[in-house]
């Protein structure tokens, strides 16, 4: 071999001076029979496609200089499974094939244990929305979404649908003026919640840094399809809370966490893929071990965001409420983008995904909501163990934002809330009914995973005006 020097390597880009060192001790001693033109060629590929050589013994080290991973932190390379692991498919004629396939490649991941997908499932990040994924003692940043702990709060009231029709300017009014949509943003007046004074805000340096953002966004909705509606929901016959089978007035919220959730998912997925190093088809899986201090921070975080999701609705019930003099017969509430730690029937211990998903164990209440103008359902779940105690978030997406945006006028979307008897206060037509799959379809896909025992109909919906 000829004598490679520095100057060589800093023409092919090798310009620090570690890296150019490192280089030059394993040519010497590992490529002695190239010569210069040869190694500098292999050099020149390695830089400019580290993923390839990674899995090299004497390569991978000159690679890792690329993907810059910090000494100290090293990542690690992952191969996917030959065979995938066992899914369950609920409802599968309401699925597109895109999600179906994205799904199975969550299905190959080593650390995955079993999967099931829910009737309003469609594509996402990383993994469908409408997935559930249970894994060994890993979490998956993007498997658990960029909005964490995003979920639905129900609350029945101790007035009968007809106070809808007799204080709607009211209605209108408290809606308009005590609740704000959007990316950035707050409401006028001061919100106070216990979650703020979680001593888990000074647990991480991220943490203490956003803790100012979540307190000035306390009590406030994020926008795409989240929304706050009053509406009028009638009770079945022997349902969980023993009240009257008829029709009460209630109030219906859906949003997550906000800029905190989204702040935790983004610094955590970075570093999930900075050390799990996976094939690209599936790299946005990339988990942080619950044993490592990544993965323990996330999972610290990620139950912190959870909290401030349910102190988001808290607020936003309780200012409604108040401001209308209305009083609470019982509530209902569950997170739909979140991951747990769960037994299985076996007895195994997992970590359960759901990214769009309601939790449905045996007995346990959840919200399943369609559209703008469309039911939504009070649930309660079978506890069935082959969808992993699960069940949908809603009735999905059938057309992109994009493509609803095109396929819908303003006018139109008008007449279809006249026709329905809602009224839209903000919204778009990016969240037009058209665009979400039949919701009582979604539902007849999945009675054997949930009783229904209430049908809420919105009728006063506030959303973020894009």
């Amino acid at each position: 071999m000829s004598m490679l020097r520095a100057k060589d390597l800093s023409k092919i880009g090798y310009t620090n001076d570690q890296a150019r060192s490192l280089v030059i001790n394993i040519a010497s001693r590992h490529f002695k029979h190239h010569s210069k033109d040869e190694l500098i060629a292999l050099l020149t590929d390695i830089k400019a496609h580290p993923k390839n050589y990674v899995n090299d013994e004497v390569t991978g080290k000159i690679a890792a200089k690329f993907l810059d991973i910090e000494e100290g932190c090293p990542f690690k390379v992952f191969s996917l499974l030959s065979q995938p692991g066992p899914l369950k498919i609920v409802g599968g004629k309401e699925i597109e094939f895109s999600a179906k396939k994205q799904m199975e490649g969550a299905m190959t991941l080593p650390i995955t244990v079993r999967g099931a997908l829910m009737p309003d499932a469609h594509t996402g990040y990383g993994l469908p929305i409408g997935a559930v994924l249970a894994t060994d003692n890993a979490v998956i940043p993007f498997g658990v979404g960029v909005d964490i702990g995003c979920r639905m709060a129900l609350s029945i009231l101790e007035e009968s649908d007809r106070f809808l029709g007799r204080y709607s300017h009211q209605i209108k009014e408290a809606l308009r003026e005590y609740t704000h949509f959007g990316m950035e943003g707050s409401l006028e007046f001061h919100q106070e919640h216990e979650v703020l004074d979680s001593p888990v805000f000074q647990s991480t340096e991220l943490l203490r840094k956003i803790q100012g953002k979540a307190a000035r966004q306390l009590g406030s909705s994020g926008s795409g399809n989240h929304f706050v509606e009053f509406g009028e929901i009638e009770l079945f016959e022997n349902n969980s809370f023993g009240l009257p089978s008829k029709k009460y007035l209630a109030l219906l919220s859906h949003s997550g966490s906000r800029g905190l959730g989204a702040t935790i998912a983004q610094y955590y997925t970075k570093i999930a893929m900075d050390t799990c190093k996976l094939p690209s088809e599936v790299q946005q899986l990339a988990w942080l071990d619950l044993d490592s201090e990544a993965g323990r921070e996330y999972w610290l975080s990620m139950n912190l965001a959870g909290d401030y999701a349910k102190a988001c609705h808290d607020r936003i019930h309780l200012n409604l409420l108040r401001a209308l003099g209305l009083e609470t017969l019982a509530t209902v509430e569950n997170h739909h983008n979140f991951a747990w730690k769960d037994r299985l029937a076996d007895g195994r211990e997992v970590v359960i995904h759901r990214k769009g998903a309601t939790p449905s164990h045996e007995g346990e209440l959840g919200i399943i909501p369609g559209s703008m103008t469309t039911a939504a359902y009070l649930v309660k779940g079978k506890g069935v163990d082959q969808t992993l105690y699960s069940a949908s978030h809603g009735a999905g997406r059938a057309m992109s934002r994009k493509r609803a945006k095109e396929n819908m006028t303003v006018s139109a979307l008008k007449k279809m809330l006249s026709d329905a008897g809602v009224t839209l206060i903000g919204g778009s037509v990016e969240e037009n009914p058209l665009a979400y799959k039949d919701i009582e379809r979604v539902m007849d896909a999945q009675d054997e995973l949930v009783e229904v025992q209430g049908r809420f109909l919105p009728k006063i919906v506030r959303m973020n005006k894009e």
